[in-house]
């Protein structure tokens, strides 16, 4: 909290805006009592002024009419104009005292409507006053200049302080809507950030329980067709069955694990993210549902950072769940090829056996493609999804990787420039 100078005129400025017309009353009545007690002086050696009601009614009506310099600020300004020209008139000695409640409406006048209104109103008002001054004042024929002109400076503090206090006014101002803006810009940034969330966990989930759940009906549907003819490998696939649930409830353990607060404790250690490392149990439990996976390798095998390495292990996922699905072919091929700076992955499920005219069929509406796409983008990679020319459906991606450490100190080998 400010103590100084600036922290009493943030207080009385917010007093001001709840009281209003208690603040307008007594800076009236300070400038009626400086007017009569103004109207009183007269010049040195000079008898004191014959007051009448005259001069306390014009002053009292300039004060009266402040009152509404928030609505009339030009108003209010020519009648203070014009009643201190009467005062002049009157031939009373302008001192600041008699000049205040004009002074007063300039300085409202300034920061209500700007420095360029004020100027032209006291700069009329000035005029007024040394014209009116010249023609009433006694001692003007032997003075080439009237007393007034020195009061008429005074008329110039309202305009500077005026403008002082818009400028300052714009300030807090800004100072305020750049304090709101960016609360709102934290606020719209903490909302993004929660839905990036909620989209990656959704995502993460989507992945885990469609993958497991696919494979689990599949094998189920394969146990209950062999049940009868082929009862030990019916056995086997009930057990794949039951390591595909395991498997699942797993998965999705250590997917809501990461929605934990941290006062609460954990049942056990997270396990860690699955990544290509994974495949041979990928490919084991898609064998079990009845789709055989080859799986190729091209180039050499490098260690892929997380974020890649699970977007890769989803997208392979995601792709074999669609074929397990939706396709009728029992085969499906994931190929990997390891470049320099990028590793592409494709997975192919061709035409039935038997069929190979016939196309296999294409993943139905949902958000499997959608959310394979959305990882190969948030990784910085490319994807593409789409029917086979000669059957079958393809899903093919290409993931950012670092340039290998042999390629690029060769490079620097063959540049004499890398060797200074």
């Amino acid at each position: 909290m400010r103590t100084g100078p600036e922290g009493y005129t943030d207080r009385f400025e917010r007093y001001a805006d709840r009281h209003p017309r208690v603040v307008d009353a007594v800076i009236v009545l300070v400038l009626m009592a400086c007017a009569v007690v103004g109207s009183g002086l007269t010049r040195p050696g000079a008898a004191p002024p014959q007051r009448d009601a005259t001069v306390l009614v014009v002053m009292g009506a300039s004060c009266l009419a402040l009152f509404t310099h928030r609505s009339r600020p030009r108003t209010v300004t020519v009648v203070n104009a014009v009643c201190i020209v009467a005062v002049t008139a009157l031939e009373y000695v302008l001192t600041p005292l008699l000049l205040a409640p004009v002074m007063a409406a300039l300085y409202w006048l300034t920061t209500h409507t700007g420095l360029r209104t004020a100027r032209f109103y006291s700069l009329t008002t000035a005029a007024a006053l040394m014209t009116t001054s010249a023609v009433f004042d006694p001692t003007y024929p032997s003075s080439p200049v009237p007393r007034s002109i020195g009061y008429c400076f005074w008329l110039l503090l309202p305009l500077a302080a005026g403008s002082m206090t818009r400028l300052r006014r714009a300030y807090v101002a800004s100072v305020r809507a750049r304090a709101e803006h960016a609360e709102r810009t934290r606020e719209e940034e903490a909302r993004l950030r929660a839905t990036e969330e909620r989209m990656r966990i959704a995502r993460e989930l989507h992945d885990v329980v469609a993958h497991h759940l696919a494979l689990a009906n599949a094998q189920a549907g394969t146990a209950a067709h062999f049940a009868l003819t082929d009862p030990q490998r019916t056995k086997k696939i009930l057990t794949s069955l039951t390591d595909t649930t395991s498997s699942a409830l797993r998965d999705l353990k250590t997917t809501l694990g990461l929605l934990r607060h941290d006062s609460i404790p954990a049942s056990g250690p997270l396990e860690p993210s699955p990544g290509l490392a994974h495949l041979p149990q990928l490919v084991s439990a898609c064998a079990a549902a009845g789709l055989t996976v080859t799986v190729t390798t091209t180039g050499e095998a490098r260690p892929l950072t997380s974020a890649v390495d699970l977007t890769a292990f989803r997208i392979v996922q995601e792709a074999l769940t669609n074929a397990t699905k939706h396709a009728a072919a029992d085969s499906a091929d994931v190929h990997l090829t390891y470049e320099d700076c990028r590793l592409l992955i494709t997975i192919t499920n061709g035409a039935p056996s038997g069929n190979t005219g016939a196309a296999a069929a294409a993943p139905g509406p949902g958000f499997g493609i959608m959310g394979m796409r959305e990882r190969a983008l948030t990784a910085g990679g490319e994807f593409r999804a789409g029917p086979r020319p000669g059957g079958g459906f393809e899903v093919a991606t290409s993931l950012p990787l670092r340039p290998t450490a042999t390629k690029a100190s060769s490079k620097t080998a063959d540049d004499p420039a890398g060797e200074a």
